[in-house]
C-alpha cells in the first residue's frame, strides 16, 4: 500500500474535510474558509463533510478509521482533540495515537465577564470577594464537562475560590441569564463577549490564554493578574488517520499554510475573532494536543464530570 500510495498523484480525488460538528457554527464556517481556498493548492476541491454528534467524537472516530491516504482530513477542536478523551466513559480512538498532525489553525480566546452588579474591577478584586463570599457567586456554562465548564474548575483550582457551577444547555440560554442577573459570571469566547463588553452590560475582567486577545489588548490576561499558567482556549487544528504518509502530511500542511498566511483568510479569521497560531509546524500541534490532552485530563478529574 505505501508503495502504491508513492506512486500515484496525491491527492488524486477531491479531499474530504470533517468537521465534527452541525452546519452553520464557528468551526463549520471556519472549515468552510479553508476549504474553499485549498484547490487551487492542491489541484482537487475539498470537500466539507458534517458528522455531528458526542461532542465531536463521531466525526472523530470516522476519521480515524479513514483509510491514511491524507484524502480525508478532521478538522477538530479542544473537545474531540484534547478534553473528551477523559470526559466520555465510552471512546473509540485516542487524540495523540489515533491521528497525524497537519496543522493547529489557531484558538479563540476565552475571557472571563461578570455582569455588572458583581464588585470587582478586576481578577484579584473578583478573588478576594469570592473568598469573602464562600458559595454567592455562581458561574454560568454551556453544559456539563463544555469548556465554560471546566474553565471555571481550573479557574477555582489555581484561584482557592468556590465558584458555583450552573450548566445551561448552549452559550445562549447561559448568556441570557448572565445579562439578566441570575448568574454573575462566565467564561466564554471573546467574540460571543465582545459586543456586550463593548456596551458596558457585562465587565471584562481577564482574559484566560497566555498572551493579550487582539480583539481586546486593554484587558489583562488572568495569568499576568497573578494566576500563572491559566490558558483556557478553544484551539482549532486539522489531523489525518495515523499512518498518513509523511509527504502527504507535508503536502497538506504547506497548502494549508500558504492559505492561513493569505490576506484574505487572515482578515476574515481575524473578524470571527481567531487568534492565529505561531508555529504551523506538523510537530507543533502534536506536542499541543498531547500537552492539552493531559493538561485536560487533570482538570476533567476535578470537575467529576463524565459524559456516556
Amino acid at each position: 500500500m505505501p508503495a502504491a500510495q508513492a506512486a500515484e498523484p496525491f491527492p488524486s480525488k477531491p479531499v474530504m474535510l470533517v468537521v465534527p460538528f452541525p452546519p452553520g457554527g464557528p468551526t463549520d464556517a471556519m472549515a468552510r474558509t479553508l476549504a474553499a481556498e485549498m484547490k487551487d493548492r492542491l489541484g482537487q476541491p475539498m470537500i466539507v463533510e458534517n458528522r455531528a454528534g458526542a461532542g465531536g467524537n463521531i466525526g472523530a472516530d470516522y476519521v480515524a478509521r479513514a483509510e491514511a491516504d491524507g484524502q480525508t482530513l478532521l478538522f477538530g477542536t479542544s473537545g474531540p482533540l484534547a478534553i473528551n478523551s477523559s470526559l466520555y466513559r465510552k471512546i473509540s480512538y485516542d487524540p495523540v495515537k489515533s491521528f497525524a498532525p497537519v496543522i493547529q489553525v489557531g484558538h479563540l480566546p476565552n475571557i472571563l465577564v461578570v455582569h455588572p452588579s458583581v464588585p470587582a474591577k478586576d481578577v484579584r478584586e473578583l478573588v478576594a470577594y469570592a473568598k469573602a463570599n464562600p458559595g454567592k457567586l455562581s458561574y454560568a456554562s454551556s453544559g456539563n464537562g463544555a469548556s465554560s465548564h471546566l474553565a471555571g474548575v481550573l479557574f477555582n483550582s489555581v484561584a482557592g475560590t468556590d465558584l458555583q457551577h450552573v450548566p445551561y444547555k448552549g452559550t445562549g440560554p447561559a448568556l441570557n441569564d448572565l445579562l439578566g442577573g441570575q448568574v454573575q459570571m462566565t467564561f466564554t469566547d471573546i467574540l460571543t463577549a465582545l459586543p456586550y463588553v463593548k456596551t458596558g452590560k457585562l465587565r471584562a475582567l481577564g482574559v484566560a490564554t497566555a498572551a493579550r486577545s487582539q480583539a481586546l489588548p486593554e484587558v489583562p490576561t488572568i495569568a499576568e493578574q497573578g494566576y500563572k499558567g491559566y490558558d483556557v482556549s478553544v484551539f482549532f487544528g486539522i489531523v489525518a488517520p495515523a499512518g498518513t504518509p509523511a509527504d502527504r502530511i507535508g503536502k497538506l500542511n504547506q497548502a494549508f499554510a500558504e492559505v492561513l498566511g493569505s490576506p484574505k483568510v487572515k482578515q476574515m479569521f481575524a473578524a470571527q475573532g481567531l487568534e492565529s497560531a505561531a508555529d504551523t509546524s506538523p510537530q507543533k500541534l502534536g506536542q499541543f494536543i498531547a500537552s492539552e490532552s493531559s493538561k485536560w485530563k487533570d482538570v476533567v478529574k476535578k470537575s467529576g464530570a463524565q459524559l456516556d
